[in-house]
């Protein structure tokens, strides 16, 4: 089947900037040059000029960038920046990892520092993740990490267990994890770990103890990465009330890792966490220069696979929640909520089943979680891949299983998580990257397009001049019906 133009268009762009030069090892994308001044930490570290309004500034595209994206990071609006890229089509999707591009730039106050800490690829629990083995490079060092044990939800796990949990739920990468780890506590080179149950500095008694102190870490990094890959977060507000606007160069990695450290850290603390000599420095100690280790992980024109509603053909089920966080609490928004029939409220048993929405493999299936693997090569981090939560035990399939596309995927529940009433959870992946629900990639199924909200689980689905309303009321205007 012929690709559609848009696709032809940006493969071929892609081929022409595949030909652009690149410096390996080192980010290429600032258009002015950036020279680190030698001195105690933390060290000084370049600012950009005063742009005039509407100045073109080169910027050469990143894996996973897109035109909604890049107009809210340059502060100027997609319509500026196709114009001043004709070879562009209006309706991409990601843009060509490499194509030399240049956008409108419109100054805004307080810009931080574009010192990249660390590409995309390797902030996700992806492609750049696979071989690596948690537990075998936690054993190879001797800081408390490797003999520690806490509690979870649900067991008792050594500390190097719950890294990889808290990875593989939130689709981090576990380096990145083990990196923060020992810059903020010498976990894999300190004999003993920090005083009290706020290792990571949160201080709050909902979150004290190792893992859930992970867990909200985890949080707070996809919070900054996804907001900066959507768009939706250009400023946050640092320590002392002050505002900190990512520069526009910035890759989506390294404004989570901003937008983590300034939750707890001092200004002094900060600055010197996010610059040369400090958590990339310890990255760099015990993984390598990252820049070496980048891919693309997100192609040219990325499209969703058609997919069916979660639930059998002819059935009518509620959307009870609208786009809200994938997993976690926070960004990004890719996950819908559908409840099914005779479901009144509450956790209670219900005899409907969630199906699958496309073929694929079981590569995860535990409380309350089903992973379909759409590719069929067995690793959920690669590839398109679903989550199914809240899925009841009984009639869960095993992993290895192959469903075709309407197979019984489980009963819905309130298993695995946070629930009100019986529901099914839904959420994409490609390449370890959650895909907001609402996005350049949108959430589509069976042609039904999901819209978010001014708030999480508000929201939407629209096909054509069709609209249903998300709703925990179950009223005949969130209700919508599959195969139809």
């Amino acid at each position: 089947m012929t690709p559609p133009r848009p696709i032809l268009v940006l493969l071929l762009i892609a081929s022409l900037a595949a030909c652009v030069p690149v410096s390996a090892g080192t980010p290429t994308d600032t258009p002015v040059p950036a020279t680190i001044t030698p001195g105690p930490s933390p060290t000084p570290l370049p600012t950009r000029p005063a742009y005039d309004p509407g100045q073109l500034v080169d910027y050469t595209a990143r894996s996973g960038d897109t035109l909604p994206a890049l107009a809210q990071r340059f502060n100027t609006t997609v319509e500026r920046i196709l114009a001043a890229n004709p070879l562009v089509p209006a309706d991409a999707t990601t843009m060509p990892p490499g194509l030399p591009m240049q956008i409108p730039i419109y100054y805004r106050p307080f810009w931080g520092t574009p010192y990249q800490l660390l590409p995309d690829s390797l902030f996700v629990n992806g492609p750049t993740a696979i071989g690596f083995d948690t537990i075998a490079f936690v054993n190879g060092h001797s800081g408390w990490l490797k003999d520690f044990q806490a509690t979870t939800a649900v067991d008792t796990l050594s500390g190097a267990e719950i890294v990889h949990l808290v990875a593989t739920n939130y689709s981090l990468s576990p380096r990145l994890l083990l990196a923060v780890l020992e810059y903020q506590t010498g976990a894999l080179s300190q004999p003993v770990p920090p005083s009290g149950r706020y290792l990571l500095g949160e201080i709050d008694y909902t979150r004290a103890g190792f893992y859930l102190q992970l867990i909200w870490a985890a949080n707070a990094l996809n919070n900054g990465f996804y907001g900066w890959r959507t768009g939706e977060l250009v400023e946050f507000e640092l320590r002392n009330g002050s505002i900190e606007q990512p520069d526009p160069w910035q890759t989506a990695a390294s404004v989570g890792i901003q937008y983590y450290f300034s939750r707890n850290f001092s200004m002094d603390e900060y600055r010197r966490a996010v610059g040369p000599d400090g958590i990339v420095r310890v990255y760099r100690e015990l993984f390598g220069d990252p820049w070496a280790a980048d891919q693309p992980i997100i192609p040219v024109s990325l499209q969703q696979p058609p997919l069916t509603f979660p639930f059998p053909a002819g059935e009518s089920w509620t959307l009870t929640g609208g786009p809200h966080t994938g997993w976690g609490s926070l960004l990004p928004w890719a996950g819908l909520d559908f409840a099914p029939p005779a479901v009144e409220g509450g956790c209670v048993p219900t005899s409907h089943l969630a199906v699958a929405m496309a073929d694929g493999v079981v590569v995860r299936s535990q409380a309350g979680v089903v992973m379909l693997d759409l590719d069929g090569d067995g690793d959920e981090r690669t590839g398109w891949v679903l989550l199914y939560l809240h899925i009841a035990t009984p009639g869960r399939p095993s992993v290895g299983r192959t469903l075709r596309q309407g197979d019984p995927v489980g009963y819905p529940s309130c298993e695995g998580g946070i629930a009100t009433g019986t529901h099914v959870h839904i959420a994409r992946k490609y390449n370890g990257e959650w895909i907001a629900a609402d996005s350049a990639i949108p959430l589509n199924l069976e042609g039904w397009i999901a819209e978010k909200g001014a708030a999480p689980y508000e929201g939407l689905l629209r096909r054509d001049n069709q609209v249903v309303i998300a709703c925990a009321c179950s009223n005949a205007a969130s209700q919508v019906t599959a195969g139809r």
